[in-house]
């Protein structure tokens, strides 16, 4: 029981983990989406500022929670799952997304700041 407790905990982490990144993008392009619209319509700028900073902070949230399962996913690392010659690819293909992707996150936050805190 306690194996599969572990095992099915691990593939939760790992929903949890890609659910928040899909929430994530969501609400960063949601956020250029509604400023682009309140920019279009300014009566709407009180409510649509206020979306934008929930929007926001949702974000950070859901970063947060990439990290924490991401942390997770690191300590539950199957280690010569498909064979050394291709774990040692496997690594650095990893290593390679990861910078990418944080070289992502930090751009959409630069890209939505000024939206969202003007």
């Amino acid at each position: 029981m306690g194996m599969k407790l572990s095992k099915s905990l691990i593939i939760i982490n790992g929903f949890l983990h890609d659910f928040a990144a899909g929430i994530w993008l969501a609400t960063i392009v949601t956020i250029a989406w509604l400023h682009g619209a309140h920019l279009a319509s300014p009566a709407t700028a009180a409510v649509m500022n206020l979306l934008e900073r929930r929007l926001f902070w949702s974000s950070v949230a859901a970063a947060l929670l990439i990290m924490a399962t991401g942390a997770g996913r690191t300590f539950t690392y199957v280690d010569n799952w498909y064979g050394e010659d291709a774990e040692r690819m496997r690594r650095k293909a990893l290593l390679a997304k990861h910078v990418i992707l944080f070289a992502a996150y930090a751009l959409g936050y630069v890209w939505v700041w000024g939206k969202v805190f003007h």
